[in-house]
């Protein structure tokens, strides 16, 4: 059974002008244990789906349409008090900044220990404990003695394993890692990586990694949902995406990737910019960036359609064209 099901998403943001569609009919599932990374260049939509799952869409967003289901229980139309004991206790979130998720003026310990005590009935002590635990699981040094430091005492990649814990506090079912690496320098991208991979393999949690790092997502994930303009362009293995991937868009993405081994002048672009959300195309957003389009594709939306191990929307698919 899935863990997460977001079926038909749709979020919507009305304005003096009109409302504007920011994700439109978004499905996708995470099974226990899995990494699931979303992929897609900025406006995209990745964190706009992060944020309405953790129900923490900024006014005027709201969701206009679809279902979020967490462990079979709708999440998408509770109100904020329910939202606020789910967020933190079954849904861990991960940000790119730590310090937006971190107090300065408390001691992490005091941050740690608040958020464990608000979600789980332990004692103080047990919670202290509970926290030096998280600290060390994350890879802390001196656990013990820096758990009574402040934020400001840490360094980014330290911060970065503080939030981890923090969001690990109440045993969430689910994280949502927003670009937790982004930030961080090349090696402890590394780090922080590894250490995900091993906390949900160690306790069963369903990840979704939201990132705009290929490379991140070859090297974390077991599924890649692949947005544009707010649509799903593909989902599908993270091998098979990465390798064989069936949608233009996505091919552009791995093009884009420089390869270290093939000796060129210039790296590869796909032309053109997204689409601005009240300015979307009809058929295939991608249309007017896409190297492979025909008529059909300017008429008509396609849906996700079968193509091979993954599934894309993308007409070239429908009579196995591609």
């Amino acid at each position: 059974m899935s863990l997460l099901e977001v079926k038909n998403l749709v979020v919507e943001f009305p304005n003096r002008r009109g409302t504007l569609r920011a994700l439109d009919d978004v499905s996708f599932s995470i099974a226990p244990g899995e990494i699931l990374g979303v992929v897609g260049e900025s406006g995209a939509g990745k964190s706009l789906t992060g944020a309405a799952i953790i129900g923490l869409l900024e006014p005027p967003g709201r969701v206009a349409g679809g279902q979020i289901l967490l462990e079979g229980q709708r999440i998408d139309n509770l109100g904020y008090e329910q939202m606020r004991h789910i967020r933190g206790r079954r849904i861990g979130a991960i940000f790119q900044d730590p310090l937006t998720s971190l107090n300065p003026l408390y001691t992490v310990g005091r941050q740690l220990v608040e958020t464990i005590q608000t979600h789980l009935p332990v004692s103080a002590a047990e919670a202290r404990r509970r926290a030096i635990g998280l600290l060390q699981d994350t890879g802390i040094p001196a656990a013990e003695q820096r758990i009574d430091h402040y934020p400001h005492q840490f360094s980014g990649g330290m911060r970065q394993r503080v939030v981890i814990a923090l969001a690990l506090a109440a045993e969430p079912k689910l994280i949502v890692a927003d670009e937790p690496t982004t930030a961080l320098d090349v090696s402890i991208q590394a780090q922080i990586i590894t250490l995900l991979k091993t906390i949900c393999r160690e306790r069963g949690a369903a990840v979704m990694l939201i990132t705009h790092d290929m490379g991140v997502i070859a090297e974390t994930c077991d599924r890649v949902a692949v947005l544009y303009a707010g649509r799903l362009a593909e989902i599908g293995p993270v091998h098979e995406v990465i390798n064989q991937p069936a949608h233009p868009y996505t091919a552009g993405l791995m093009a884009a990737i420089p390869d270290m081994a093939i000796d060129r002048e210039r790296l590869y672009q796909i032309d053109g910019t997204m689409p601005r959300l009240n300015a979307i195309p009809q058929g295939c957003a991608f249309n007017p960036r896409c190297p492979r389009v025909f008529d059909r594709c300017k008429a008509e939306r396609p849906d996700l359609l079968d193509a091979g191990a993954t599934r894309a929307a993308c007409w070239l698919h429908e009579w196995g064209a591609a």
